[in-house]
């Protein structure tokens, strides 16, 4: 078969190598002999111009024996993305999408293609999108998560070593404080983690129409954990400080949540963002401390 002539998108090319350094050069140069690679050993063409998230490159394709539509998704395997296909084959196509092939190795999948161009983004209603995201994580988070998940357990315990040292260096002192409030939150929940299989990355750019269900998920950085942990996305989606507590309202109430346990871990999850953004040297999130304003009382 002669080579498709596989283009990598410049965005990609720079967040793999912001988020990966070397190894993710190596993962953008490997990346048109890979695509090609599996282009041969599933038996497909290329079906229209490449796309791309933040870590993988996306390739329409159609198998050639039955003219099956399908996206080839190509990403760097890492502790996020292992977990993946082992979630979706256990959805199987509930509320998310189809993983139609997968190659352990290296990550790789085939998955049912879905319409890119209806993004939950796009729905001109956020009280409405919320709602969907709540009866899509309603359905994921009923499932146990299989063994060898990472798991929230070993998440909490690493934030909670950290947090200390890392909000010593936070030199406004309300945002802190906040902070802190943050971690002693999550202290509290810390040792009943929960065992549901989540999503961890629900926003509203993970959810695309398709023409057998009205919207599926995609995209999981799968986590065994408490479903309150997942909220965090809806509330930040399209963000609106005066909408914080109407969305975490309907999401508990959807998933029907304990109101407290849901509000620790959504904390839980802001200090999760503010680890990661000390640890870059990043500014805080402004968003993510007006949630925890929001709810740190709720």
């Amino acid at each position: 078969m002669i080579p498709a002539p596989i283009r990598v998108p410049d965005e990609l090319a720079a967040t793999q190598l912001k988020y990966n350094g070397e190894a993710g050069r190596a993962f953008i140069t490997a990346l048109p002999a890979r695509a090609n690679d599996f282009l041969d050993r599933w038996n497909l063409r290329v079906d229209g111009p490449t796309m791309h998230g933040v870590t993988a490159l996306i390739l329409p394709v159609r198998r050639t024996d039955d003219d099956t539509p399908a996206v080839l998704k190509l990403q760097l395997l890492d502790d996020e993305s292992e977990g993946e296909p082992t979630a979706l084959r256990l959805w199987n196509g509930d509320h998310a999408v189809h993983l139609l092939d997968h190659d352990p190795a290296t990550g790789t999948m085939l998955l049912e293609r879905l319409d890119h161009t209806r993004m939950l983004s796009h729905h001109p209603d956020a009280h409405e999108a919320t709602l969907v995201i709540a009866d899509l994580l309603t359905h994921l988070t009923a499932t146990p998560a299989p063994p060898g998940i990472r798991r929230l357990a070993d998440i909490a315990a690493g934030m909670l070593n950290e947090a200390p040292r890392a909000l010593a260096q936070i030199p406004d002192p309300e945002a802190r404080t906040l902070l802190q409030d943050c971690e002693a939150a999550l202290r509290e929940v810390a040792p009943d983690p929960g065992d549901r299989l989540l999503h961890w990355d629900l926003h509203d750019e993970n959810v695309l129409a398709a023409t057998r269900a009205p919207w599926l998920a995609i995209d999981p950085k799968p986590l065994a954990g408490d479903p309150g942990f997942d909220l965090w996305p809806a509330l930040n989606n399209r963000f609106d400080p005066d909408d914080i507590r109407w969305r975490f309202d309907a999401l508990t109430d959807a998933l029907a949540l304990d109101r407290e346990r849901a509000r620790a871990w959504t904390l839980a999850r802001v200090l999760q963002n503010a680890l990661w953004n000390i640890k870059d040297g990043d500014p805080l999130d402004e968003p993510d401390l007006e949630i925890a304003r929001h709810l740190r009382h709720a």
